[in-house]
């Protein structure tokens, strides 16, 4: 026992004075830090960290380029700590985290000092509930986990209730003990914001009486939020064949400290954006998770400024390729929805159905 504590005692030595012992080669190991990019994600069983798992798999290149995922506490937090920890220069967030934050003015000029680099793909919402609840407005008043404090889902889950008049009791447990409490009837039903299929719901049977509960689509949810929905192909021990539970979506984003060009932390992230996307075809193919086939890299998300640098290489690769890019092919669904006098706002949410739905149709 005594030689472990040593040993941790010396590691945390060696991070405080700046790392492990200088080598020769490199004396102050600059090579490996200047090639090196923190990735924030998600918790354990969420889509976030195979996200960010996947993009270390494809992207290490030595000491050029070297992706160290990390596990995040939700958007909120991981919104936090790209602006405020140093080893951070990207994380995952929800495409509604910005407007949250500038809302509750969590850091002052955020929208200055966070830009995005791509949009990835849609979350889904699910609300899992036990065998005594038949609607969702059957949640007034009971016991409903929405993770933790700060989390994505619990920012999400308070939005959509709001919207949809329902007053919960929240619970604030981790999603798999919130899981344990919902087989045992401690709580009604749980909330999770996550790319479907996901891993803690795959598994589950529903002879315990625990089902997905449908979302309503409203006017004022669908100004937010894509309409989706979760399938037996999804969660076959929980949907029969044939059924649908209508759900909403948010979209997960790529998002970056708007760094100043100058700085080295901006040089090493757009070295790592021409290698995301010069290589993204790679993520298309197995075993990478299925939702990089949703993504559009050219895709654009409402108050949100894009990195400079990815702006940049879009821009070049539509104009190298001697083809439209898919930012001009965006720009014509546009006018083809201005000339049959469709709102800019529903244009946008049909082209991302439409992306969806293209994904779906690949092999």
């Amino acid at each position: 026992m005594g030689t472990v504590i040593v040993r941790v005692l010396l590691l945390g030595l060696c991070l405080v004075a700046g790392g492990f012992p200088a080598s020769a080669a490199d004396p102050r190991g600059v090579s490996a830090n200047s090639g090196t990019v923190g990735i924030v994600s998600g918790g354990v069983e969420g889509t976030y960290v195979r996200i960010a798992s996947d993009l270390a798999s494809v992207l290490d290149d030595g000491d050029r380029l070297r992706v160290l995922p990390m596990l995040g506490k939700g958007s909120v937090q991981n919104l936090k700590d790209i602006v405020l920890l140093k080893g951070i220069d990207v994380g995952i967030v929800q495409s509604d985290v910005l407007a949250y934050a500038k809302r509750e003015k969590l850091l002052p000029n955020i929208g200055q000092r966070i830009k995005y680099i791509t949009k990835l793909y849609n979350e889904e919402l699910h609300i899992l509930a036990g065998p005594d609840v038949a609607r969702i407005e059957d949640l007034a008043g009971r016991k409903v986990n929405v993770d933790v404090q700060g989390s994505g889902t619990q920012m999400t889950a308070s939005l959509i209730f709001g919207m949809l008049g329902i007053t919960v009791d929240p619970q604030a447990n981790d999603q798999a003990v919130a899981l344990e409490k919902l087989r045992k009837g401690e709580i009604a039903a749980m909330a999770y914001v996550a790319g479907k299929p996901t891993r803690l719901f795959r598994d589950l049977k529903g002879d315990g009486g625990l089902h997905f509960l449908s979302i309503p689509m409203t006017a004022e949810l669908l100004e937010t939020y894509l309409p989706s929905s979760l399938t037996a192909a999804d969660y076959d021990g929980l949907i029969k064949p044939g059924e649908d539970v209508d759900t909403v979506a948010v979209g997960a984003v790529m998002a970056v400290y708007g760094w100043e060009r100058e700085l080295e932390r901006h040089r090493k992230v757009a070295r790592f954006v021409d290698a995301f996307f010069s290589r993204f075809d790679e993520f298309l193919k197995p075993p990478r998770h299925p939702k990089w086939k949703e993504v559009n890299l050219a895709a654009e998300i409402p108050g949100w400024t894009r990195f400079e640098p990815a702006e940049l290489w879009l821009r070049q690769a539509g104009a190298g390729s001697g083809q439209q890019s898919p930012a001009g092919k965006k720009e014509d669904f546009r006018m083809f929805a201005a000339q049959r006098g469709i709102e800019p706002r529903q244009a946008e949410k049909l082209f991302e159905q439409f992306l969806l739905w293209q994904a779906r149709s690949q092999p």
